[in-house]
């Protein structure tokens, strides 16, 4: 047999994967959801153990807990464990591959290592993909699901939806302040536009017991009051009946910007964060946080599995214990990074884009330090 037909004879279904890359994509995906499996089914039942009082206390049916909450609550742990067991597999399917002297049998036999990197960028992107679609699309989904089924069985929700206290800006200079909001009857207990000019307040409208109506998206109160403040310090005061306003003021807004971030898909977030640009709020660089960090997150994937890969291919003392060590020991201190970063964006100590992808640029320079170091 010719060595073109040798070689025809080992490729598979995929031009350019092989065998052998189908063998590390099947060890690399396996050992993956099997980590993730493992670790969800732990995270279901301290979550179920938690809640079962509640579950108990307000008779929930069976099919709803299992179809209505912990369907739409897998997903989100999948996702934030993603990174982590991503960074296991690679490094315990490869240092286990290394110890047996598998990759200095591949590498005398003339594969270079840039070549074996070819199989774990392939599952890499599959788990890549996979988190992408997640962020984007399916997460936000799920999240209403859990937070309608939270507010509606679990107590510790139902006071958590709105502050109490909420400032809004709805346009530059106009500042909206609402209290004590509650969704089920639409209503606030008080209400308030104010108008600067610089820092000097120009005029209010405050009003009590006051009704959003969904439909019409319009604020009423059969009472309200203006104030208008001139350069002199002078007030005038005036008090009027039957208050009937449209502002740039959504329900939806009014709810806790973390919850409410989390259940808009792409397409809704990137409609809200030009809203809110336009109208200067400052909760901008908070909202831009959350968009910048559904690409990053996923993009993580190719760094971690690049550090994993030239990590645990060496055969050292100590074995696949020292590399999984080492790799966790990493994997936390890129999740660490992603948390300090996302909190220096939100104070506006860094640009947004900058901070949000410093943790990939530093840990892609040290996945290219250990991949010139790796075994060749």
């Amino acid at each position: 047999m010719s060595d073109k037909s040798i070689y025809k004879s080992h490729r598979s279904w995929w031009p350019g994967v092989k065998i052998l890359d189908r063998y590390i994509i099947g060890k690399f995906l396996g050992t993956y959801i099997f980590a993730i499996a493992m670790i969800i089914v732990v995270v279901v039942v301290f979550d179920y153990v938690e809640k079962l009082d509640n579950f108990t206390e307000n008779h929930v049916p069976v099919s709803e807990i299992i179809l209505d909450y912990y369907v739409n609550f897998i997903p989100f742990f999948v996702n934030q464990f993603s990174a982590l067991f991503t960074f296991i597999a690679v490094i315990f399917f490869t240092s286990k591959l290394a110890y047996q002297t598998e990759i200095v049998a591949m590498l005398s036999g003339g594969m270079s290592f840039r070549r074996l990197m070819w199989p774990y960028f392939l599952g890499a992107l599959a788990i890549a993909s996979l988190s992408l679609l997640l962020n984007l699309v399916l997460i936000p989904v799920s999240q209403r699901d859990c937070v309608a089924f939270e507010l509606k069985y679990l107590k510790t929700r139902k006071s958590e939806q709105f502050e109490r206290h909420i400032y809004r800006q709805i346009e530059p200079g106009t500042f909206a302040y609402v209290r004590n909001f509650t969704k089920a009857n639409n209503g606030a207990s008080f209400f308030a536009i104010e108008q600067y000019e610089g820092s000097e307040i120009r005029k209010t409208l405050e009003a009590s017991d006051v009704k959003f109506d969904p439909e019409t998206k319009r604020w009423s109160s059969q009472r309200y009051i203006e104030r208008s403040f001139a350069d002199d310090g002078t007030e005038i005061f005036t008090q009027n009946r039957n208050l009937d306003t449209l502002i740039n003021l959504d329900v939806a807004e009014l709810g806790r910007l973390n919850e409410l971030l989390k259940t808009m898909n792409i397409v809704e977030l990137n409609r809200f964060m030009a809203q809110q640009r336009e109208k200067g709020s400052d909760s901008l660089r908070q909202i831009e946080v959350e968009h910048h960090t559904r690409y990053a997150y996923p993009i993580g994937t190719f760094i971690l599995t690049l550090i994993g890969v030239s990590l645990s291919s060496r055969k050292v003392r100590g074995g696949t214990g020292l590399h999984i060590g080492i790799g966790i020991a990493l994997c936390f201190s890129y999740i660490m990074l992603n948390r300090i970063f996302g909190e220096f964006a939100k104070g506006g100590s860094l640009p947004t884009l900058l901070a949000v992808w410093i943790p990939n640029i530093v840990f892609l320079i040290i996945g290219i330090y250990l991949y010139r170091k790796a075994p060749k």
